[in-house]
């Protein structure tokens, strides 16, 4: 069992240094972390030779130290001495975020390398020294001990869930176990960049929009309640036989029980929102929920399109590296979360093993549309890897065409609905202001 020196700092910031017997750099991290320790430095301690090394004149053999010295103890007793470094670094360890930006730029600079021939050590070891993100370094070096220790790269990054979505740690996966990990990279490039695109583009249009809705029915809400009442008692004083819109008194009554009686309403809200959250985490309501995702307006068409396309592309690795369709579908099938698209793929390994189409289960969903079934249709007859080539670049200019809908389509559903607030607004709130600024409202009053 290979020999561990490290080196860590405890919650307290004292410095703990020791050596251990333990399986692997990787199993040393986590048990240092799983006793709130943050680790600094982890070294190998080189296995004995029959061959004695001349010792370096002037330099200090820190390995031939440790080996007889504990200094646990010494460091619990120990004063805090840390450098101003140090503690920088270890308050960024425990406090920086990794955003998804960072995870773009590791992803792309580890396709890069890897397209430049370097094996994973070696281009895991490159990232470390390049990545300024002191949190994400950490997670690469917990990663690249996995690595020399002789596991995936995928089963580390299933434990940083936090940090690597769910689809991007399966593709990973797709493109180890299929051997084209560059390949997997680079579908894990354009994956974070498409979703990092969509995600600016949606938010352009929806915040501006979102913005103005809570604004009007901020002055929707306030006007109920300061400028009606206001417009109510001047009425009143004068004995005016104006009155105002009854849409205006309906909602301003509203609005005040509402107040008067505001635990209520959010009883009722609380109680909905808590049968829909208990009802889609049961299996079915999952079920459902995923199958909502794939039928509902302006974006379901998309989220399928997206789901199926990750599928293909993974498929085509693997067939590719010489898998048979089934292995295929069930290396593959965890690029995709979604339950309806699982089930799919799980009928059609179930028809390969009776005898029966894969594509059949997805001919059936009534999700796919006919020409990619009838590519897949035709690849069975002649070359599937050559006809899934064409059917991802397919599917990728379909992709487009649909983004380009979407952002066509969502600012005029934003633009419906914040013009009927804003009548809203205007029958409710303005109508009343209108009246009193005519003064009509004294004509009545004074009997002309």
């Amino acid at each position: 069992m290979p020999t561990y020196t490290y080196k860590a700092i405890t919650k307290q910031g004292l410095i703990v240094k020791n050596k251990v017997e333990i399986q692997s750099r990787q199993t040393l991290v986590r048990a240092l972390k799983d006793n709130n320790l943050i680790p600094i430095d982890i070294e190998q301690v080189s296995y004995r030779s029959n061959v004695r090394k001349k010792q370096k004149k002037n330099v200090t053999n820190m390995q031939e130290i440790m080996k007889n010295v504990n200094t646990t103890q010494i460091g619990k007793n120990a004063q805090k001495t840390m450098t101003t470094k140090e503690k920088i670094n270890t308050y960024l360890a425990q406090t920086q975020k990794i955003t998804s930006r960072d995870l773009v730029v590791f992803t792309q600079n580890f396709y890069l390398l890897k397209k430049a021939d370097f094996n994973n050590v070696h281009a895991l070891k490159t990232l470390i020294e390049g990545t300024e993100n002191v949190s994400l370094r950490g997670i690469i070096e917990d990663i690249l001990a996995g690595v020399e220790s002789g596991e995936n790269m995928y089963t580390t990054m299933e434990y940083y869930s936090d940090v690597f979505p769910y689809i991007y740690v399966n593709m990973i996966k797709v493109g180890e176990l299929s051997g084209s990990l560059t390949n997997s990279l680079q579908q894990a490039v354009e994956y974070l960049d498409d979703t990092e695109k969509l995600k600016k583009k949606i938010k352009g249009i929806l915040i501006p929009n979102i913005v103005q809705f809570v604004l009007l029915l901020g002055l929707l809400i306030v006007g109920s309640l300061i400028a009606i009442p206001t417009i109510q008692d001047i009425f009143d004083e004068l004995g005016t036989q104006e009155t105002l819109p009854e849409i205006t008194v309906w909602f301003s009554n509203f609005i005040r029980g509402s107040m008067e009686m505001w635990y209520i309403p959010l009883m009722i809200i609380a109680g909905i929102v808590g049968a829909i959250v208990a009802y889609v985490h049961t299996p079915k309501g999952k079920y459902n929920f995923h199958y909502f995702k794939y039928k509902m307006p302006i974006f379901g068409k998309l989220i399928f399109s997206l789901d199926f396309s990750r599928l293909m592309k993974a498929m085509l690795l693997n067939l590719k590296n010489g898998m048979r369709i089934q292995e295929a579908l069930e290396v593959s099938k965890n690029v995709v979360n979604n339950y309806v698209m699982l089930s799919i793929i799980e009928t059609s390994i179930n028809n390969i093993l009776v005898g029966s189409s894969w594509i059949e289960p997805f001919e059936k969903s009534g999700l796919c549309s006919y020409m990619t079934l009838e590519m897949l249709k035709v690849g069975m007859q002649t070359n599937l890897a050559e006809m899934m080539e064409k059917l991802v670049e397919y599917m990728q200019i379909d992709i487009d065409n649909l983004l380009a809908k979407i952002t066509k389509a969502l600012p005029q559903v934003m633009y419906v609905i914040v013009g009927a607030v804003l009548i809203f607004v205007v029958l409710v709130v303005l109508v009343p202001c209108i009246q009193v600024y005519m003064g009509n409202f004294l004509f009545s009053a004074y009997g002309v």
